[in-house]
């Protein structure tokens, strides 16, 4: 499969954007697909999955209440709504997808994902 990850941008603290995964050469629904973050100077981070088998979702503490990962099989793309930002979010986005039925321990693991699209920058400033 392969990803492609779009909708990144400057928005101001407290405001939304929405960020899409689409899928191109299999089902989206074939896949756990999660979306990590990096900002500048820091490793990577897990910031919300939705498995394959039964679309359970997962998400960091950091994003959780104010982030929102969904699925849209007809359009083959995985959302990320992200809601009430704050700068710490800046970061650049990506998503990856994982052939395994990920599980609370293991979905923010970045090993576990074997494609990855390219990212895209979210700038959160005034």
């Amino acid at each position: 499969v392969q990803l492609q990850a779009s909708g990144g941008g400057l928005v101001q603290p407290g405001g939304s954007l929405r960020l899409s995964c689409a899928a191109y050469g299999s089902t989206v629904d074939s896949y756990s697909i999660g979306w990590f973050r990096q900002a500048p100077g820091k490793e990577r981070e897990g910031v919300s999955c939705i498995t394959r088998a039964g679309g359970r979702t997962y998400y960091a503490k950091s994003v959780k209440g104010r982030f929102t990962i969904s699925r849209d099989n007809a359009k083959n793309t995985v959302y990320l709504q992200m809601n009430s930002v704050k700068p710490e979010d800046t970061a650049v986005y990506s998503c990856a997808a994982s052939h395994d039925s990920l599980i609370a321990s293991s979905w923010s693991n970045p090993s576990y994902y074997g494609s990855w699209g390219q990212g895209t920058l979210v700038t959160v400033s005034s």
